[in-house]
């Protein structure tokens, strides 16, 4: 199965080689019809520390790393 990739921008690098990463999700909704927006927060693993609060980042599923961080960061994401 192919691991997931999100797109979100950096709320949080206060720890060690962890970021904490906002990601927002788009739905209509099945009664309303009317376009809701829905954010989440993952925590993913920076080994380097290299993003900083306000980057926009790519993050893939992987293996646990601990307790709460099951992700990774692969790239910055493009500005658009």
């Amino acid at each position: 199965m192919p691991k997931r990739l999100l797109q979100g921008v950096v709320v949080s690098d206060k720890a060690d080689k962890t970021i904490v990463v906002k990601v927002e999700r788009r739905f209509t909704h099945p009664l309303l019809k009317k376009t809701v927006r829905r954010t989440k927060n993952y925590q993913a693993h920076d080994a380097e520390n290299r993003f900083k609060v306000g980057d926009s980042v790519t993050i893939e599923e992987s293996a646990p790393i601990s307790k709460t961080k099951r992700w990774v960061v692969v790239e910055t994401a493009s500005a658009e």
